[in-house]
C-alpha cells in the first residue's frame, strides 16, 4: 500500500518528522489525500478544506502543495472527519470522510476514533496495521460543490497595512482603527 508517493511504512516515518509522533489522524487523513485525488480530473487546479483542524490539516500539506500559509487550504470547522478537494474557481468537487458505520469491523480504529479509550491505552500499532488492512473501505466519498463564500481562489483585494496607534505595530487596515489585539481581541491577558 502506498500514500501519496510514499510506501506506507516510510510515509508514517514522513509523518514522525512532520508530526513529531505518529498520529493515526494523519494516516486516516493520508489515506483521505489519496482517495480524492483520484476522484479529481488529472490536472486540475484544486484547494482543500478540512472540516476539523486535527490532523488531517498536516496530512493535506505533507502531501499536496496546499498550505494554510499559500491559502490553498482552509479549515471550516465543523468538528466532521472530513476533507473537501475543490477547482479553485468552479467550486466542483470531492468530499472524503472517515465513515463511521464502515469502522464496525475495525475495532482498534473505531477505539481510537470515538475516543473509547484515552489516548494513553490505545494500541497504535493496531491502529496502523488495521489502517493498512482497510485501506479506503472505511471512507466515504460525496460529490460537492462548495458555497461561493469558501472558494479560497476567490481571493478579495488584501487591505492596505496601517500602524496601530495604541501599541504601534502593524495591522491590516480594514480591521478598525485600533489592531484586532488593542480593541481587546488578542490571546494574551
Amino acid at each position: 500500500m502506498h500514500i501519496g508517493q510514499y510506501p506506507f511504512e516510510e510515509f508514517i516515518e514522513k509523518v514522525k518528522s512532520f508530526h513529531g509522533s505518529v498520529a493515526p489522524g494523519i494516516i486516516a487523513g493520508g489515506i483521505m489525500v489519496d482517495i480524492a485525488r483520484k476522484n479529481l480530473p488529472d490536472g486540475e487546479l484544486f484547494d482543500v478544506i478540512c472540516e476539523t483542524g486535527h490532523c488531517l490539516p498536516d496530512a493535506v500539506q505533507l502531501l499536496t502543495p496546499c498550505t494554510i500559509g499559500n491559502g490553498w487550504l482552509k479549515i471550516v470547522n465543523t468538528s466532521r472527519y472530513s476533507m473537501t478537494f475543490y477547482n479553485k474557481y468552479t467550486g466542483e468537487g470531492v468530499r472524503v470522510y472517515l465513515d463511521a458505520e464502515k469502522l464496525k469491523g475495525w475495532p482498534e480504529i473505531s477505539g481510537w476514533f470515538f475516543r473509547e479509550k484515552p489516548k494513553h491505552q490505545q494500541n497504535l500499532d493496531g491502529i496502523i496495521l488495521q489502517f493498512k488492512e482497510a485501506g479506503d473501505q472505511i471512507f466515504g466519498i460525496q460529490k460537492v460543490r462548495v458555497k461561493p463564500d469558501f472558494i479560497i481562489g476567490k481571493k478579495k483585494a488584501k487591505a492596505p497595512i496601517i500602524i496601530c496607534p495604541s501599541c504601534h505595530e502593524a495591522y491590516r487596515s480594514d480591521l478598525g482603527t485600533k489592531c484586532p489585539a488593542c480593541q481587546g481581541n488578542g490571546p494574551y491577558v
